[in-house]
């Protein structure tokens, strides 16, 4: 799944593929935080689907015709090893895996303001088990490369790209952080509930308008809280039980983040409240979720005291 290759050549590539080859040594060590997933992986892998629809809500890659009774009950438990599934829905043959997100939700509102996807070359950053990447696949993308450091996401998104068979799709270990060694390289970044994880979000706006081709689009969605002026929150410890969480902007001041990190014609298309009809406990994610992040007395604040979680969403372009 080398997809640098297929890429113009980056004034970085010995420093990429330094890091390309550290992570893969990293991920292939025969520990058990790494063999718990692999193992799963490596036996999903002799699986491969007749019919694969990404167009619907639940990206479907196989139907329960196409096994034996054994082998579904098999792929079942295979497909539970990568559990907490945070996003989806999926079917695989047969199995339905509701996933944390109701990511059709976010999907849909960025439909609308999806730029030309046919024959462009798309990065995901934070791509998760790649439910986004799968629904990019029917618009014909000359390849989407999901960009993924997490051990469980990334042999998660290997075992359903291999079932599906869908060869324009691709992951990488690296992160973020390197997104910036691959200058003028993008037609389109997404960037979806990443950014308040960043110390430093400006110098991530930074690096993917580097990424981008001129005429590029970045689609960016994110965590957020309510308001119209542009400040940002910086939690002490942590914001809705997330210790990760660094600044949680306002829509407005993550616009004017973009704006002066370089991106034109920005444009803030969608604000809306979260809630528990999107992000839930269900029987493939048991742990806590949305409603255990809130305060039980008053469903307006985090269990901090902070504003409750909105999430916003962005578009901008490099000139």
């Amino acid at each position: 799944m080398n997809y640098l290759a297929k890429l113009p050549p980056s004034p970085y590539m010995e420093i990429l593929t330094a890091e390309q080859e550290k992570k893969q040594k990293w991920v292939n060590q025969n520990k058990k935080g790494f063999l718990r997933y692999r193992e799963p992986f490596q036996a999903l892998s002799r699986y491969k689907a007749e019919y694969v629809n990404c167009s619907g809500e639940t990206v479907v890659i196989g139907q329960e015709d196409e096994l034996s009774g054994e082998d579904r009950r098999a792929v079942e438990e295979y497909l539970k090893s990568f559990m907490p599934w945070r996003k989806g829905p999926f079917s695989v043959f047969g199995t339905t895996i509701d996933a944390e997100w109701r990511s059709e939700k976010k999907w849909h509102r960025l439909v609308p303001k999806l730029p030309e996807l046919k024959d462009k070359v798309i990065a995901d950053i934070g791509c998760n088990n790649g439910y986004y990447m799968f629904r990019m696949s029917p618009y014909r993308p000359r390849m989407v490369v999901g960009f993924e450091p997490s051990v469980q996401h990334y042999y998660c998104f290997q075992a359903l790209r291999n079932m599906a068979g869908l060869d324009d799709l691709y992951i990488d270990l690296l992160g973020v952080e390197h997104i910036g060694l691959l200058p003028d390289t993008f037609d389109v970044i997404f960037l979806m509930g990443v950014i308040y994880h960043r110390s430093s979000p400006l110098d991530v706006l930074k690096d993917i308008h580097k990424a981008l081709k001129p005429g590029g689009t970045l689609l960016l969605e994110s965590q957020a809280i309510p308001g119209e002026a542009p400040y940002a929150l910086f939690p002490e410890k942590t914001y809705a039980k997330a210790p990760g969480n660094y600044f949680i902007p306002t829509g407005t001041c993550l616009r004017s983040w973009m704006v002066r990190t370089g991106f034109d014609n920005v444009e803030l298309f969608c604000t809306h409240p979260m809630s528990e009809s999107e992000q839930r406990k269900t029987a493939w994610m048991t742990f806590e979720s949305f409603s255990d992040y809130l305060d039980p007395a008053d469903s307006s604040r985090t269990i901090e005291g902070y504003p409750a979680p909105w999430r916003v969403f962005l578009t901008g372009k490099k000139m």
